[in-house]
C-alpha cells in the first residue's frame, strides 16, 4: 500500500470520527436549557409598606441566554455599565464596537420596557444598572482540518448575560471606594507628619 493511499485512509477515518463526535455532542446538549433562578426575583411579592417607612424602589431582572460569545469578552462590556443610569449606559454601549456591546444594549432596552409595562415604573429614564454580570454556558468542541492527516480542536463557547435595573438615581460611588477630597488628603498628610518621631531623641 502506497503512502498516498495510507494518508487517504487515515484522513477519511479521522473525518468520520470527528463528524460522529460532533453529532453526538449536538444530540446530547439541550440548546434550549436556560437558567431560571435569576428571573424568579421578578415574582417576589413584598409586604405592604407603612407611611413612615422608606419607599422600596422597584426593580426588574432580565437575562439573555446561550449567546455565541465568550464569557471573558462579555465580562468587560458588562462591567462597563455598572452603576450608570439607563440613558448613560445606552449611550456608552452605542460606542462599544464589539458584538457584546450590541447584545448588552438590546438586553437593557428589553429590561427597560419590562419595567414600565409589568413592574409599575412610571418613568423609563428613572432607572439605573444595579447589577450587570455574565456566566458561562455550554461549550461545544469541534474539529478543524489541518495539514495532512492532522486535526485541531475548535471550541464554540456560549455565555449568559444578566442585568438588574433599579428605580431611582444611581449612587455617586457605586464601588464604595470612598475617595477623599484634596483638603481631606492634605489634613491626613499633616497629621502623618506631626506623628513623626526621630529615633533616639527626647
Amino acid at each position: 500500500m502506497s503512502l498516498a493511499t495510507r494518508l487517504c485512509l487515515l484522513f477519511s477515518k479521522n473525518l468520520v470520527t470527528a463528524t460522529r463526535s460532533l453529532q453526538f455532542v449536538q444530540r446530547n446538549i439541550n440548546l434550549d436549557k436556560k437558567p431560571t433562578h435569576f428571573l424568579s426575583y421578578n415574582d417576589i411579592i413584598y409586604p405592604v409598606q407603612g407611611f413612615d417607612e422608606e419607599r422600596r424602589p422597584a426593580y426588574v431582572c432580565h437575562q439573555k441566554c446561550n449567546i455565541r460569545y465568550t464569557p471573558k469578552k462579555m465580562t468587560y462590556v458588562a462591567w462597563l455599565i455598572r452603576g450608570m443610569s439607563v440613558d448613560e449606559a445606552i449611550k456608552q454601549l452605542s460606542f462599544v464596537l464589539k458584538k457584546g456591546g450590541a447584545i448588552v444594549k438590546e438586553a437593557i432596552l428589553e429590561a427597560q420596557a419590562m419595567a414600565v409595562e409589568h413592574h409599575n415604573v412610571e418613568f423609563k429614564s428613572n432607572l439605573w444598572v444595579a447589577e450587570s454580570f455574565t456566566s458561562k454556558a455550554y461549550t461545544i468542541k469541534g474539529k478543524r482540518k489541518h495539514k495532512g492527516a492532522l486535526f485541531g480542536e475548535v471550541r464554540y463557547t456560549y455565555c449568559h448575560y444578566f442585568v438588574r435595573l433599579e428605580e431611582g438615581e444611581p449612587p455617586k460611588d457605586y464601588y464604595k471606594t470612598n475617595h477623599k477630597s484634596s483638603s481631606e488628603l492634605l489634613e491626613d498628610w499633616k497629621e502623618q507628619m506631626r506623628r513623626r518621631k526621630i529615633p533616639n531623641s527626647l
